[in-house]
């Protein structure tokens, strides 16, 4: 019966790659990534995306998710591997913030997108006609990292039209499911109020992204815009009256 092993290897100025065997315990593991980080500034470990219990040894030996490395050649084939790591400088697992840090590097991550559903007095809704796709949306874009939703799209709608609009009660919750390329992701709208309709002369467009900006009906936001967003700007518009729901599932 083969014993389990772990290996350490130096390859690069101050980078040393682990690996193991399936039973090696965890004590061990943690151990030899504590070993390796007194000569070495980073300790990494390349770990296959369908093995578990591999990403479970290098979570709980202290080695932080950093993502995955696309087309790694093992055994002549080209193979995805997820990276691990921990460095020298990084907070000890026995305080909690360096605890709450190894979590938050594997646990879930979901990209939020904040529009702003902007009405004038006949109801009609703001839609912004997009660069860099055929139909029309809400104004708005994605949060970034560490970023209030409601920051972001105020802050997108004054990057993208010149629009200085405090984001107001948030008025529907939409989840867009894994579409085309895109992981899924939240979409917050927010109420953006009622003005008149000479708003629009006043936008000066962010041109890379913004072809115009126009109100439209219902009618129009149907014609325009992509099943879903069209679901999701009815859905706010029926909450924003008092008889929709709150929540919606690419805008259902």
């Amino acid at each position: 019966m083969t014993e389990p092993t772990t290996s350490v290897s130096t390859v690069a100025e101050g980078i040393a790659r682990i690996s193991w065997t399936t039973d090696e315990p965890i004590d061990v593991i943690r151990h030899q990534v504590v070993a390796a980080l007194v000569d070495h500034a980073r300790v990494e470990a390349l770990v296959d995306p369908d093995d578990e219990g591999a990403q479970r040894a290098a979570t709980w030996s202290g080695l932080r998710r950093e993502g995955v490395m696309r087309g790694v050649t093992v055994d002549g084939a080209p193979v995805d591997r997820i990276v691990y790591a921990r460095l020298a400088t990084d907070t000890p697992l026995n305080e909690p913030e360096g605890f709450r840090a190894l979590l938050n590097s594997f646990l879930p991550r979901k990209r939020a997108i904040g529009q702003m559903l902007v009405r004038d007095g006949d109801g009609r809704v703001l839609l912004c006609n997009l660069t860099y796709k055929p139909d029309w949306d809400l104004p708005g874009g994605v949060v970034e990292v560490n970023e209030s939703p409601r920051e972001a799209v105020s802050r997108e709608i004054e990057e993208e039209l010149a629009l200085q609009i405090p984001a107001g009660q948030l008025v529907l919750t939409d989840w867009l499911p894994p579409w085309s390329g895109w992981d899924d992701a939240v979409c917050l709208v927010f109420d953006g109020g009622v003005h008149d309709a000479s708003l629009t002369d006043t936008i000066v467009r962010e041109a890379r992204e913004i072809r115009t900006a126009e109100f439209c009906t219902v009618d129009q936001v149907r014609e325009r815009c992509a099943d879903f967003t069209a679901r999701r700007i009815e859905a706010a518009l029926a909450n924003v009256a008092g008889g929709g729901p709150a929540y919606t599932e690419s805008g259902r």
